[in-house]
């Protein structure tokens, strides 16, 4: 297989823009702020700008893209680990095959239904799915069945993610029709070498084949496929300038590229001594600027941050354009039965952000975020090439604004602390005002009939 990752090129061009001067790196911003995204050279002399001034205006229309393509909304989501049973020795992950110490388990249907309802019970109106990779198709594709059949109260879930193994053609076609959302599956490093180094057994040592998972996925028909590294692995510099050849590669193979960008950093996990540490550790000020150029960069990606980060650091990046948060996350099969905050015989990694989901909400709602649980593009086709024509004219936002403001009606009323729901339902009488003026009419009505107890509207 054609390796489309060119290391070469990207290390020439992370030599040929270091030490850009004032007068490029501002072109390359205002360029930025046209929404029509970077060249990987452009994206690579803002990675290279170390000046405090210029980082500032860089962070600053990060801040612009996101309000003006996604307004002032954060999607909640949270992960949902069915087993920690891997087949791969990767030294950076608690769930390594030669992990002894790890506590296995794979969850039952009726255990997993019992982690939805909880979930549920919480708010949330989102999972996604996180698996070892030792699980057999037929198992991955009834586990998503089992949580879109699981209620609890007025609660559901209603849209699915996966992240899972590699997988064939045929076997994601079957993932395709129990409805799956967006496909997860993260290179982890971009870096040939050190990939090889860091599996160091199980299918996941093939490269190639976890290259060319996301074609499979696309040529399966799913349209929404998502990216991502692990950074600590290798130089991060080289990682988002790869992160930016693999999604032109889709765009250029599909016509479309990434419905999202992770990046999740390394996290201390047992017997996982790469986490502990990690060869390119990456700062909070380099993290910084991973997340505000990736938003310049591929402006319609949704950047989705985990609660592996603190919540005072997770403040600081609400605000270079991240899009989508994780919330009251556990890492491990089981866990939020268990409610036990860490638990390091079972999980893949320590977490940053232990808050419960009603507390993150507070948090950003006294920041001026609307905490959105929408789900309306992905029921409504509104996916791969579709979204983009909605989302690169801006239409996308007259859809968002509303959406998020009648899922966040329904967290309060159903699930918001009092706390929450006074400060939220004053929150959303003063954002109503962001509503396109031609659905202000339609949205009110709808808002009435959720207060009423009615459920699940959207435009």
């Amino acid at each position: 297989m054609e390796n489309f990752i060119q290391e070469e090129k990207i290390h020439q061009i992370l030599k040929e823009k270091k030490n850009p001067n004032a007068e490029e790196v501002r072109k390359i911003i205002k360029k930025g702020l046209e929404k029509k995204g970077l060249t990987i050279e452009e994206t690579a002399v803002l990675i290279n700008t170390e000046d405090e001034k210029l980082l500032s205006e860089i962070y600053d229309a990060a801040y612009q893209i996101k309000e003006q393509i996604y307004g002032n909304r954060l999607v909640f989501f949270a992960p949902l680990y069915v087993t920690n049973a891997c087949q791969n020795d990767c030294l950076y992950c608690g769930f390594r095959s030669s992990n002894k110490e790890l506590k296995r388990r794979t969850l039952t249907m009726d255990e997993l239904a019992e982690e939805v309802q909880i979930l549920e019970d919480m708010g949330h109106k989102r999972v996604l799915l996180v698996y070892g990779e030792s699980q057999k198709i037929g198992y991955l594709a009834e586990s998503v069945k089992t949580v879109y059949q699981t209620k609890s109260g007025k609660g559901e879930i209603r849209r699915v993610n996966v992240n899972s193994a590699p997988l064939t053609v045929e076997e994601y076609k079957i993932l395709k029709d129990a409805d799956i959302g967006t496909y997860q599956c993260f290179q982890e490093t971009y870096h040939q070498e050190t990939y090889q180094k860091m599996h160091v057994s199980g299918k996941k040592t093939d490269y190639f084949w976890r290259l060319y998972a996301l074609d499979r996925a696309q040529e399966a028909g799913l349209d929404d496929v998502a990216v991502g590294v692990l950074f600590g692995l290798y130089d991060w510099r080289f990682e988002v300038l790869a992160l930016l050849q693999h999604s032109e590669h889709l765009e250029k193979k599909f016509g479309v590229g990434p419905h999202t960008i992770s990046f999740p950093r390394l996290e201390p996990a047992l017997n996982a001594p790469m986490s502990i540490d990690p060869p390119y550790p990456v700062s909070d000020h380099d993290f910084k600027k991973i997340v505000a150029v990736l938003r310049i960069a591929v402006p319609y990606t949704g950047l989705i941050l985990t609660t592996r980060e603190t919540p005072e650091f997770r403040r600081e990046l609400f605000n270079l354009g991240v899009s989508q948060v994780s919330a009251a996350s556990k890492t491990y099969p089981g866990g939020y039965k268990d409610s036990i905050s860490h638990m390091p015989e079972m999980e893949q990694f320590t977490l940053g952000d232990t808050r419960n989901l009603d507390e993150v909400i507070y948090d950003i709602l006294n920041m001026g975020y609307i905490p959105s649980f929408c789900t309306a593009c992905y029921r409504l086709g509104r996916t791969g090439h579709d979204f983009m024509e909605y989302a690169k004219p801006g239409d996308i936002h007259k859809f968002c604004t509303p959406n998020a403001l009648l899922t966040f009606a329904e967290y309060l009323l159903d699930y918001g602390s009092d706390k929450t729901k006074k400060k939220g339902l004053d929150f959303l009488e003063k954002e109503k005002s962001k509503v396109d003026p031609a659905l202000l009419p339609v949205y009110e009505k709808k808002l009435e009939e959720i207060k009423q107890g009615t459920r699940d509207l959207f435009f």
